[in-house]
Parts: C-alpha cells; sequence; structure tokens
C-alpha cells in the first residue's frame, strides 16, 4: 500500500467571481459582482478571480470587468487576478489595478482552436508578450491549461503533452500553472498519472488542481492531487458555473465543499467556512437557484 503525505496547508484559488459566471445566459449586474468579491474578500481566501478582459462579443458576461475591479473594496491580505488573452487585455487589467494576470492555454489542439482561436504554440507565442511585460511590472502570472486528462473533441489526451505546454508555461515565468479537467472526466488514477508526468519538468509546489465535478469526481481527484504535493486548489463559490460540453451537468467543484474536505483532512487554509457559505447563498440568490455546494445544502439543512 502505498503512504502518502499530505500539504500541511493548502491555498484556495476562489474562481467563482470570473469561471463560475462567464457562461451565466442572464446578465449578472456590477452590483452583484461586486458583493460577491467583497463577501468572498472577507472569508480569509487569499486569491480571487475577480474578471477576464476578453472580447466581450466572446464573452460579454466579463465585459464590466474593469469596473468591477475598480469597485471592489480590496483586502490587502488578496490577489486579485483577471484573465488576460493578449495585449489588449492585458493593458486594459492594468488600468484596472490588477494585482496578478492570468493566462489560458491548453493541451489539446482542437480544444484551442475552437476555444481561442489558434493553436496551442500560437498561443504560448502570443503569452509571451503578456507575460514579460507583467513580469517587467513586478505583477505575477498565473496559466491555466485545459483539457488535461480529456478534450471534448480528441477524447484522452497524453500525460506527456499535458507537461510539455506546463514546462513551456512555467519556463516563460509563470509563477504557477493550474491544470484543468475541463470536462470532468478525469478519476484519481488519470490525475495522478498526468500529474507524475508534469512534474517531470515543474516542481509541485508550482502546479494547481482546477476539478470539474462533471462526473461527480472532483472531491476525490482533488484528493489525488494533494497526494501528489499539489498544495494550491482552484474552486468555485456555491459551484458557480456549469460544464458548456454537457448539458445540465455540473461544473466546477464548490469551494465549500473543499474546504470541507481540507477542514476534515487537518489541512489549513485560513478561510471561514460559515462566511464562504454566506457569499455562495448571496450569489445563488441573486441568480435565483440553489446554492449547487453540497456542504452549504448541508448546513442549511441544519439551520432549518
Amino acid at each position: 500500500m502505498t503512504h502518502y503525505t499530505l500539504p500541511e496547508s493548502v491555498k484556495i484559488f476562489e474562481v467563482g467571481a470570473r469561471d463560475g459566471l462567464q457562461n451565466e445566459s442572464g446578465l449578472v449586474t456590477v452590483e452583484d459582482k461586486v458583493e460577491l468579491i467583497d463577501l468572498l474578500s472577507q472569508t480569509g481566501l487569499s486569491a480571487i478571480e475577480a474578471g477576464s478582459f476578453v472580447s466581450p462579443k466572446w464573452v460579454p458576461q466579463m465585459a464590466s470587468s474593469g469596473e468591477v475591479l475598480r469597485r471592489i473594496a480590496r483586502n490587502p491580505n488578496v490577489e486579485y487576478s483577471a484573465l488576460t488573452p493578449n495585449m489588449q487585455g492585458f493593458e486594459a487589467a492594468i488600468e484596472s489595478g490588477v494585482s496578478e494576470i492570468a493566462v489560458f492555454g491548453a493541451a489539446s489542439e482542437s480544444f484551442s482552436q475552437k476555444n481561442i482561436n489558434c493553436s496551442i504554440e500560437q498561443s504560448i507565442v502570443r503569452f509571451e508578450s503578456v507575460i514579460a511585460e507583467s513580469l517587467k511590472l513586478n505583477i505575477p502570472v498565473r496559466a491555466y491549461i485545459s483539457c488535461v486528462v480529456d478534450c471534448p473533441y480528441e477524447g484522452s489526451i497524453e500525460p506527456q503533452a499535458v507537461a510539455e505546454v506546463a514546462k513551456r508555461l512555467f519556463d516563460l515565468g509563470c509563477y504557477e500553472v493550474s491544470l484543468g479537467d475541463t470536462i470532468g472526466t478525469a478519476t484519481p488514477v488519470k490525475i495522478q498519472t498526468m500529474i507524475k508526468s508534469v512534474t517531470d519538468h515543474v516542481p509541485a509546489k508550482n502546479l494547481a488542481i482546477h476539478c470539474h465535478d462533471t462526473y461527480g469526481q472532483a472531491i476525490a481527484n482533488i484528493v489525488a492531487a494533494l497526494q501528489c504535493g499539489v498544495a494550491t486548489v482552484d474552486s468555485s463559490v456555491a459551484g458557480l458555473g456549469g460544464c458548456p460540453y454537457a448539458k445540465g451537468a455540473s461544473g466546477n467543484v464548490a469551494s465549500e465543499d473543499v474546504l470541507y474536505l481540507l477542514n476534515g483532512l487537518g489541512i489549513t487554509s485560513g478561510v471561514d467556512l460559515h462566511k464562504l457559505i454566506k457569499a455562495g447563498d448571496f450569489i445563488s440568490n441573486r441568480l435565483g437557484r440553489k446554492n449547487q455546494s453540497k456542504v452549504a445544502h448541508a448546513y442549511s439543512s441544519k439551520e432549518e
């Protein structure tokens, strides 16, 4: 039997305000986005993805990101990041006062073409100037890689393909590479096989895991990643964000469920569960739906 040493502490990287809200069909108001981020800023989270500076034509829900970032009540203990696909987006993000930049790539050629309209190689070349300019300003850069296990167009993705993209982005200066199970089909063995390939090139301390719960495997996959030494977990309050490749399926793993897991494992995160549930309940009410977090649902049932 293999024995694993789990991290003593884990950073929860909250993506609800960007990744969680970007596919909402009804427009979410600036005021609601600001209040959500302000509530999240009071939970003990140290990293919140607050917006995305992509073309409003492609992601209309994120068109207000600049205004949102200018209006939030900033907590000095929180890093507020934004997704920036190109120099135009980078300049707009800098004007809004982001404290961290994020770039978004893929391990699948088909997904890269369909999602950001270029090849993997072209996307990395495009990111080079964004990363270089950001580092000149001493603004850290985080990278996302989607489809690290399976792709909705190509099927299974070779771990080595993920490792190669991760190495390129890390070598360019990204301090952290977030590995995304975009369609939520991964299982713990697949996650560990992929991570072991990536850690041949990028240290585990510079990796994050980003799980979707489409097939109910997110928590198990997160534990598998923790066993490999990954100590940053991306998650979305209230489980915001469906899976666009599986109609009706759940998407991002809920931050409340991740925090409950970490607390149960004796892993510190610095995040207050009750305050996190409050933030999730707020945005769920504004969106007119139930909080998708199982933990939040269980807590609210106890209090009724």
